[in-house]
């Protein structure tokens, strides 16, 4: 018989009190700290972060939805009216991903364009884009910093319907957070430049938040902020309407830009940029 007990973990090998509400402080701290330090590791320093909708497909794949549904409804029966209408509803899904999957395609195209610019600067690849790590615009963000040949990192988030990073991220940026909060800090902390493309709750509650911290100062920096594609935004927001019952001030629409097509933005963000982040070292 032993007359000593085995040795207790000790408390940072813990792993049931880490994972406890009593451990929560902890797992915060550790969400701050390791970023930072492997940000700092390979000299991180200013971002341009692209927000937007996951469930935005690229123009090959939303083709690709499109022709396997055609095929389908090719073979579909008389007979077969629940079939038929369900298909046709998925078409018509379809035709929308088709439609927007032109935000993928300028997503990665601006990404490109301003990675590209980046390495050209005097630095090299200073300004390195960054998303949410996921599918949709977050990928097509990476993508475009890869195809440039840039350093490209993905803040992605664990949520009960699993999302995995990117294959465009790089290995040694790609990050994996539990708490949004924690998550929105870093997009937001580096960042110099910030591009909204199409997207839904998420899109729109970063977009919210961003232009609150610009509105009220809380960020010791100058933020470019581009809200891409007017029309699909008009549909989805009333800026002036806010105006005009005066719960924004007018001077609050200079906090953003809207453009249109990769061009106008890439030139808008140069600009910006350039003036704030580069002429000035």
């Amino acid at each position: 018989m032993k007359n000593h007990l085995e040795k207790a973990p000790k408390a940072y090998n813990n792993t049931e009190f880490l994972g406890s509400p009593a451990g929560r402080v902890i797992r915060l701290i550790s969400e701050y700290q390791e970023p930072l330090e492997r940000l700092k590791k390979n000299n991180i320093r200013d971002t341009i972060v692209f927000f937007g909708s996951a469930r935005l497909k690229s123009p090959e794949d939303a083709k690709k939805e499109i022709n396997s549904l055609k095929k389908q409804m090719s073979q579909i029966q008389p007979e077969q009216i629940e079939e038929k209408k369900r298909l046709l509803e998925l078409m018509e899904t379809a035709d929308y991903d088709l439609k927007n999957s032109k935000y993928y395609a300028d997503t990665e195209e601006l990404s490109y364009m301003l990675t590209k610019w980046s390495i050209s600067l005097k630095n090299g690849n200073k300004f390195v884009v960054t998303s949410g790590g996921g599918p949709g615009i977050m990928e097509a963000a990476n993508r475009g910093a890869r195809r440039a040949k840039g350093h490209t990192i993905g803040f992605n988030i664990s949520l009960p319907f699993e999302q995995y990073p990117n294959k465009y991220i790089n290995e040694e940026l790609n990050f994996e957070f539990h708490y949004f909060f924690m998550r929105k800090f870093w997009l937001a902390y580096l960042a110099k430049a910030v591009v909204i493309m199409p997207g839904g709750y998420g899109t729109l509650d970063e977009l919210m938040e961003v232009l609150t911290l610009v509105q009220t100062n809380k960020l010791r920096k100058n933020m470019a902020i581009v809200i891409y594609g007017k029309d699909f935004w008009d549909q989805i927001l009333d800026f002036n309407a806010l105006v005009k019952n005066n719960v924004i001030a007018k001077n609050d629409l200079n906090l953003f830009r809207f453009a249109n097509t990769p061009e106008e933005a890439f030139d808008y963000l140069k600009k910006s940029l350039l003036k704030n982040y580069v002429n000035i070292l």
